[in-house]
């Protein structure tokens, strides 16, 4: 079904907040000056009593039609996870009677919100989206060219960052699908899912055989939102046999795991991580005596473990939380992978040993794309007192960091980037690729292939202080740079490189290859040479071009 141009009458707004349906003021601005201004002054906006609607096993959805995309919101893939399905797998949705409306985005996952609004500068720059909290979050959003039509359209899968505490489907505007999806002809779809305590509690030794998922009930989630997208798909013009997961932060280390769970196996044909990626899962041994600890602080005991399922979540998340610090204090540990909650090494669900180690996995067919930002964790985006950084205060800092191998750092990092600033060394080095290079090397020993990218491009704002920060090239991808103006700028310059960037995602989405748009020629990542793209103005393949800077920082 395909709706007439000339049926169409201009508004302002490049996504549903431009309906009203939002709450971002820069995206009516964003769309103001784009190049909207030079089409038929026509309606865009389609929402009514028999439009949009599309058939779930569950029942039928009614969304609407934004600039020729139909638009579903907040569409239930399981059940309400509160009260007895707390810690549990994910159930199916009850089927609905009549239409459901699918017009608006759905929870968010049970988090702590305390103090992230305002933080001034930073949340002018990432003005994040969030709508309520609730444990029943888990909701699909789906963006496409077209609905009932055979479409087979390739499918693309959005996992959020935020660690496995944070986030949610559309927490950035950059997030949003319906550029890439008009653009590309494809189908996008972003999913809310469990996080934290709620999402990753290991259960498993104090609870018995009925909490021995509790701890990667979150990535099961993610496993139930692809088993949607494999029996529902096809109605929203996509293809369920050729589906693609991009994940960013949080979100990319998502994708590794997903790669590595056997249930994913026929649901998933393609993987992006960016900035984000991982080996293993959490030892079960730490997250096990977490589960014991919860229980502790909690005040119960084994035989009424049932009562956690009782506990308001907010109340719940500080008694978790609670037992991780005095864990972590008491053992020493910390950090996403190493201490806190994510997903769990049981055995079954995730392996015990480093992901992708098996040849004859599943995930050996399945290519991976990898991609970083040259200064993922730069502090100078809005610390104008931090660009006057000198050689030796950055010695200082490193030497704080790494102790007397920092000189031998130092010295690394300024010959492979001789043209950089003491504030630009400092945010190369501790946004090193070495997790990210790790994980390529990794997934090298099994069949498909790898492809490693570089982004550099750095935008003109806080006086150029922004640098090719964490989070910044999401909008890149997906063709939002006039969306994501306080991460952009907006305009030709940051287009151009987002034009690039996505052909090169909608190719490796249709053939499991980036090449074939207008960057260079883009080689597969090996061992030997390390091959990268680097992503900037000007787009250019290096080899491995941080390799000695990085081996001094082990």
């Amino acid at each position: 079904m395909k709706i007439d141009r000339r049926k169409f009458f201009k508004t302002v707004g490049t996504g549903t907040a431009a309906l009203g349906l939002g709450s971002v003021p820069f995206v009516s601005q964003a769309s103001s000056l784009s190049s909207q201004q030079k089409e038929d002054d026509e309606q865009v906006l389609f929402i009514g009593d028999n439009i949009a609607i599309a058939d779930t096993v569950y029942g039928k959805v009614k969304g609407y039609i934004l600039r020729d995309v139909y638009t579903f919101l907040g569409m239930p893939y399981g059940a309400d996870t509160s009260g007895k399905n707390r810690f549990m797998p994910p159930a199916e949705p009850e089927p609905w009677e009549g239409i459901k409306p699918a017009v608006y985005y759905g929870n968010s996952a049970p988090q702590i919100m305390d103090n992230r609004f305002p933080n001034n500068y930073s949340t002018f720059a990432d003005h994040w989206n969030y709508d309520d909290v609730s444990e029943n979050c888990l909701t699909i959003n789906v963006w496409t060219p077209g609905i009932n039509d055979a479409g087979k359209r390739p499918v693309l899968v959005w996992l959020h960052g935020g660690g496995y505490t944070n986030g949610n489907g559309i927490e950035q505007d950059g997030y949003h699908g319906g550029n890439i999806s008009k653009y590309g002809n494809i189908v996008f779809c972003s999913i809310n899912h469990r996080l934290g305590p709620i999402g990753f509690s290991d259960l498993s030794a104090v609870g018995g055989e009925k909490y021995k998922d509790s701890g990667n009930v979150g990535m099961l989630d993610i496993i139930a939102s692809l088993k949607w997208i494999n029996k529902n798909i096809a109605n929203f013009g996509g293809d369920p046999g050729n589906v693609t997961i991009i994940g960013q932060s949080g979100g990319g280390a998502k994708v590794c795991t997903v790669l590595a769970m056997p249930e994913a196996q026929g649901l998933v044909h393609k993987g992006v991580a960016l900035s984000g990626s991982t080996t293993k899962a959490l030892s079960q041994d730490y997250s096990r005596k977490l589960g014991e600890y919860i229980l502790q602080e909690a005040g119960v005991t084994r035989a009424e473990i049932d009562e956690l399922q009782n506990i308001p979540w907010r109340e719940y998340l500080s008694i978790a939380n609670a037992a991780m610090t005095r864990l972590n204090k008491e053992t020493g540990v910390s950090g996403m992978m190493r201490g806190g909650f994510a997903p769990v090494a049981d055995g079954f669900h995730l392996p015990s040993d480093t992901f992708y180690s098996d040849p004859t996995s599943f995930s050996s067919s399945i290519p991976l794309m990898i991609c970083t930002t040259f200064h993922e964790w730069s502090p100078s985006r809005t610390d104008p007192e931090i660009e006057k950084m000198t050689m030796d205060g950055l010695l200082e800092r490193i030497k704080a960091m790494k102790g007397d191998k920092a000189p031998v750092i130092v010295d690394a990092y300024a010959k492979a980037f001789p043209k950089a600033k003491p504030i630009e060394l400092f945010a190369l080095i501790i946004s090193s690729r070495q997790g990210a290079v790790a994980t390529a090397e990794a997934k090298l020993k099994q069949n498909a292939p790898v492809y490693m990218a570089w982004f550099g491009w750095e935008p003109p704002l806080f006086d150029n202080r922004m640098r090719a920060f964490h989070c910044l090239d999401i909008c890149f991808w997906f063709k939002n740079t006039d969306l994501m103006l306080t991460h952009t700028g907006g305009g030709a310059r940051p287009r151009k490189l987002s034009v690039k960037m996505a052909d090169a995602l909608l190719n490796f989405m249709k053939k499991g290859d980036p090449n074939g748009g207008a960057l260079p020629q883009w080689p597969r990542f090996t061992l030997e040479k390390g091959e990268v793209m680097v992503l900037n103005d000007v787009c250019e393949v290096k080899n491995d071009p941080d390799r000695q800077a990085r081996a001094t920082l082990v």
